[in-house]
């Protein structure tokens, strides 16, 4: 996990190193390039200019000044070049490359290069021009394959910081579940051992007093075993009572507050068994006793008050859960349900994450966090039972 980490953090800074180069390269030889491209523009229009000029005085020396002029110029822009008479013979040549231009086999290999790339000029009656690349053509060359390779390399970073991500993400969330996991097996084993340590420092009392709460630990323990089994597994619909399900959650943890420091009171408000709705129980009661939990936490060293209301509004089948404690800080909202964040100093953020994925993937409703002036609330909504049909999601 610490190498997936590191190379997430050092990948950017890298690739962005890259990409500051790539661009600063780019930019500046682009610069270079236009700069030159004018002065040569400027250059040879004067050049055109002059030959305007010479061809319309009627000196012959003016003529062949300018023919003069023009081959400086062409020798100037460092156009290679070479020319055969109509025998084949080669006549001049200017700028060949000095491997080719010290033999005559090699200077017609280079001829037959530069035919391969550019169709050689023929006149009549004088003979033919062979011509290569202007010199910054192949720095252009070169300036796209550097280019190249730095993109190349740009794209082997981002790969590598991309998994260095989904790894060090698929780490965190194990983690994660695995926290999550030993959280709900805590509740329910925390209330067996205090009922134990109550029959040791109560030998005397009648088990029937305790019979009820050892039950509801241990019915919780196989509701928390089953839960982790629908992980992987499309959810199963059935109708659900809301208002039935809310009550056996809040009756569970009545009994196991804080009421000696810090009380914290919790209170139900529904009409009935209702509203109802197509969705998994399993699933469904692990979303509120997180909401739950979450309040519960929220009020940890401080107490308070948490409010579960039920109602329906439309089509919709609603839980608000409120808290009177500090509330959710203002820059921890817009990423509140994704998984690991947290607001808690020892949290691991994954119990808000699963409790949208459990109400908005596996039942099509959604969950929502409204900030209170004093306190959070977070609503659960869900479609009614007369409205719903059975969402074939996702697995969990």
């Amino acid at each position: 996990m610490s190498r997936s980490g590191a190379g997430w953090r050092t990948g950017p800074l890298t690739i962005l190193g890259l990409a500051v180069l790539l661009g600063a390269l780019s930019a500046g030889y682009t610069w270079v390039t236009v700069r030159h491209l004018r002065h040569e523009a400027r250059d040879t229009s004067r050049l055109l200019g002059r030959v305007f000029a010479g061809l319309n005085d009627p000196k012959p020396e003016a003529v062949m000044s300018t023919l003069l002029d023009l081959a400086a110029r062409v020798r100037a822009l460092g156009i290679p070049i070479a020319v055969t008479d109509t025998t084949g013979h080669i006549t001049a040549m200017d700028n060949v490359p000095p491997r080719f231009a010290g033999d005559s086999a090699r200077l017609r290999t280079w001829i037959a290069m530069v035919d391969a790339s550019n169709t050689p000029i023929v006149q009549p009656g004088v003979g033919t021009i062979h011509y290569g690349e202007l010199p910054q053509t192949e720095e252009l060359i070169l300036l796209a394959a550097l280019q190249a390779i730095l993109f190349l390399c740009l794209v082997a970073l981002a790969t590598r910081a991309y998994r260095a991500q989904v790894a060090a993400a698929r780490d965190r969330l194990w983690v994660a579940m695995a926290r999550e996991s030993a959280h709900q097996l805590g509740t329910p084993l925390m209330g067996l051992t205090g009922w134990i340590d109550y029959l040791r420092e109560n030998p005397d009392t009648r088990g029937r007093e305790l019979v009820t709460h050892l039950a509801a630990d241990v019915e919780r323990l196989e509701r928390v075993a089953r839960r982790f089994e629908h992980v992987g597994r499309p959810a199963k619909m059935e109708l659900v009572a809301l208002g039935a399900l809310a009550e056996r959650v809040v009756a569970y943890f009545r009994p196991r507050l804080p009421t000696l420091a810090s009380q914290v009171a919790l209170a139900l408000d529904a009409s009935g068994s209702g509203p109802t709705i197509m969705g998994d129980p399993v699933l469904v009661e692990w979303a509120l006793e997180a909401l739950i939990k979450n309040a519960l936490d929220a009020l940890s060293g401080r107490g308070g008050r948490i409010d579960v209301h039920l109602e329906t509004a439309g089509h919709s089948a609603r839980v608000r859960v409120r808290d009177d404690g500090p509330g959710v800080p203002a820059q921890v909202r817009s990423h509140l349900f994704e998984p690991g964040v947290s607001s808690k100093p020892g949290g691991w953020g994954i119990g808000l994450a699963l409790t949208r994925r459990i109400v908005e993937q596996q039942h099509g409703g959604r969950i929502v966090y409204h900030p209170i002036p004093s306190g959070s609330e977070f609503v659960l909504e869900f479609p009614l039972v007369s409205n719903a049909s059975v969402v074939n999601s996702a697995p969990l």
